[in-house]
């Protein structure tokens, strides 16, 4: 049995108003296309990355470095498509 691919890749919230209600549920909406477990990790707290009230409670604001972690088959293509979604600033700058 083949161990399941993981990536993960260190952010820097760009966009100013930070993880609000509308790039959680963009985030979330991207993360349930991929088959991976994906996980957000800010500090000490880690929460599931297709969990609207996980992301908006981990209170990521502008500034803030987060780590995105996915496990599984498209793990690569999952933080790559997360990372897109931060680099745009989920497009309202």
């Amino acid at each position: 049995m083949s161990k399941a691919a993981a990536a993960e890749q260190v952010i820097t919230i760009s966009n100013r108003a930070g993880v609000h209600a509308r790039p959680a549920a963009l985030l979330v909406q991207t993360a349930k296309d991929f088959k991976s477990d994906i996980y957000l990790e800010k500090g000490n707290d880690r929460i599931n990355g297709k969990s609207i009230m996980g992301i908006i409670t981990l209170g990521a604001a502008y500034g803030t470095e987060l780590k995105i972690i996915a496990e599984g088959e498209d793990a690569a293509a999952a933080v790559e498509a997360i990372v897109r979604l931060f680099e745009s600033k989920f497009e309202e700058e």
